[in-house]
């Protein structure tokens, strides 16, 4: 279930064991891997090692990481981009022919791997969709949305009932089913993610027994394109920071200045509460690119065209930029195999957590991840050919709440899981929620409440999870802030 890189993946490296493939669209259109401007991370520069990249990663996620999946990842990344080259992926070059390396936050050196510049999902995505279009193993159904999982006598998964948009449904045996349905930004008022981006493959996860594992670690990305109107709002790519773009307020005064050793290019989590502070105070925060010059912006058509349609010359103009929710760190807790608690059901990409991203992802390590563990899931289902078991009963994850319900339930998740959070907004959100029938008793009601039930039970800061009414939110000295790295779970 799913159509974005990870899901992909698995398809492709499962051959030659039949595969259904289920997706809302077919091809690049509407998912967040074709939409990630940021590239692929992996150790291949003159210098680098895995060991740094992983070390990074385990920095960027305040050290809550399962260490031996960040190794994994990071051994897997120079390997993975040959293979995605080998299928037909243009990478950016150098004069040289190496391969062009940029930097993003978080990263000690350049190690970011781009392909068309800041459209490299797009890139990569065009590639995997043609070779799992090509593949004679895979049976691709498009414009259908996974509505119910059918289990079996002995709790195993047995099958998946799928609706189209005209409300028809049908059911699909499965004797292994794989998640891969992406993230939970739909649920927000402000998200790079597209609409498909709703937690519903989550929702039906934990409804039908599934353990969920950090749920409460949601990425606020620093530079969403500030739309005056709209809740999917289009990312501005970190690479462009990397590149020496600066963050700044209404007089050009540089808002990273002294936050942070890293400055612009500091993890995620520390730039957004930076930001957000500074909007709610009343501040509009811009992108100070005018500094890059004409080679500097080849690597960016995507930005270009971006600030076009909306009558902004960035390398005249500053770009007005905002928070929004971008990456789900948790999800359906899964073994290092992609392995869920329920017999039968595995997990890999945005809607999984297998402790790799941690309390915060590090940038570029998305399309990695569903690359990687992607192929490693794949190959492990490949040898697994079992007949599935009749279904002895359906689950599904509840009812669908309206357009107003779900305004409602957007307000109250921004507000209380946003990247600053207090113990009185965390509770206000879900006292509302639940006293409110029209969303407690829809499925995203009790998915926001599954968010909002871990992040009111941590007390002290760690990475992304922000709390202002904690002892540990911010080590605040000489103007620097500090997260708390090393808290366990």
């Amino acid at each position: 279930m799913g159509g974005g890189i990870a899901g992909l993946c698995v398809a492709l490296a499962a051959a030659p064991r039949p595969v259904v493939l289920v997706s809302r669209s077919r091809g690049t259109t509407g998912t967040a891997s074709a939409m990630a401007q940021g590239g692929i991370a992996a150790a291949v520069g003159p210098g680098d090692d895995a060991v740094f990249h992983a070390a990074d990663t385990l920095v960027a996620g305040a050290c809550h990481n399962h260490v031996g999946a960040v190794l994994d990842l990071a051994q897997a990344a120079p390997e993975a981009v040959q293979w995605l080259g080998s299928l037909g992926v243009q990478f950016d070059r150098a004069g040289d022919g190496q391969l062009s390396l940029g930097r993003e936050g978080g990263h000690d050196r350049a190690r970011i791997v781009h392909a068309g510049g800041d459209a490299t999902g797009h890139a990569v995505m065009q590639v995997l969709a043609a070779a799992a279009a090509n593949a004679p193993h895979v049976h691709w159904l498009a414009g259908k949305t996974l509505q119910a999982i059918g289990l079996a006598a002995d709790g195993r998964v047995a099958g998946v009932r799928v609706c189209d948009v005209a409300g028809r449904s049908a059911q699909l045996a499965a004797a292994d089913l794989v998640l891969a349905t992406g993230g939970i930004g739909a649920l927000f008022s402000a998200t790079t993610n597209p609409e498909g981006a709703d937690g519903s493959g989550l929702a039906l996860a934990l409804a039908a027994g599934a353990e969920g594992r950090d749920l409460e670690f949601i990425q606020w990305h620093p530079t969403a394109f500030a739309s005056p109107s709209g809740r999917h709002l289009p990312l501005v790519t970190e690479a462009l920071r990397g590149a020496g773009a600066r963050l700044v307020d209404e007089q050009g005064v540089p808002l990273m200045q002294g936050t942070h050793p890293l400055a612009d290019l500091a993890p995620r989590d520390v730039v957004a509460r930076r930001l957000w502070r500074h909007r709610r105070a009343g501040g509009q925060a811009w992108l100070d690119a005018r500094r890059l010059d004409e080679a500097a912006w080849r690597q960016f058509p995507s930005v270009l065209s971006l600030c076009a349609q909306h009558g902004i010359d960035p390398r005249s103009d500053r770009i007005p930029v905002t928070p929004a929710v971008h990456f789900h760190m948790g999800g359906v807790a899964v073994d290092p195999k992609g392995e869920s608690s329920l017999a039968g059901l595995h997990a890999v990409g945005e809607v999984a957590c297998s402790g790799v991203h941690g309390a915060n992802r590090l940038a570029s390590n998305s399309l990695l991840e569903g690359l990687v563990c992607g192929r490693l899931l794949g190959a492990r289902l490949r040898s697994q050919g079992k007949r599935a078991a009749p279904v002895l009963r359906w689950v599904d994850a509840g009812p669908d709440a309206d357009g107003e319900s779900r305004e409602r339930l957007a307000m109250h998740l921004t507000a209380a899981l946003g990247p600053l959070r207090s113990g009185e907004s965390l509770a206000a959100a879900m006292a509302a929620i639940t006293a409110d029938p029209a969303m407690a008793g829809r499925w995203q009601g009790r998915l926001a409440l599954a968010l909002l039930a871990p992040a009111m039970a941590r007390k002290r800061s760690l990475g992304a999870h922000y709390r202002v009414d904690s002892a540990s939110a911010g080590n605040i000295r000489q103007g620097i802030e500090t997260p708390a790295y090393g808290e366990t779970a």
